[in-house]
């Protein structure tokens, strides 16, 4: 169908449609999976530092190309905010300390099943997570 004389909207067709529609719809996420998942990191949040030599977990993208990913200093937030040093927490990443936020909220709300997130919200956390990473790093 095109678009009438009279009609003033203009069709949207590809990429644009594509990108307005993925970025304004929601992703369903299963929480009791994710439950377990942030039960486990806060497990080893604790449990890491009470080994010897305190191992952490290298980045795998960091060690094959140089350049950090957005989930870089993850380890090192959740053991910092778990040993109640916010400050080095976020400044390692200051998404650790929602992670830990969020994984204790899970824990004490296990009626929880299912949440509706925002696409964008995501898409927004992972961009602002790189950038700090990249900045931290000196890549920008």
């Amino acid at each position: 169908m095109s678009a009438s004389a009279g009609d003033e909207r203009a069709p949207t067709t590809g990429a644009l449609h594509t990108a307005r529609g993925l970025l304004s719809a929601t992703l369903g996420v299963d929480l009791v999976a994710l439950r377990w998942a942030g039960a486990a990191m806060v497990g080893l949040g604790v449990g890491l530092p009470l080994l010897p030599h305190n191992p952490g977990l290298p980045c795998p993208m960091r060690a094959l190309t140089g350049v950090p990913c957005p989930g870089c200093g993850m380890t090192t937030a959740v053991k910092a905010v778990l040993a109640g040093h916010v400050r080095t927490s976020v400044g390692a990443n200051p998404f650790g300390l929602i992670a830990v936020l969020i994984a204790v909220v899970l824990i004490v709300r296990p009626r929880w099943r299912r949440v509706s997130v925002p696409v964008l919200l995501l898409v927004a956390s992972g961009a602002s997570s790189w950038l700090w990473e990249l900045h931290r790093f000196h890549w920008v």
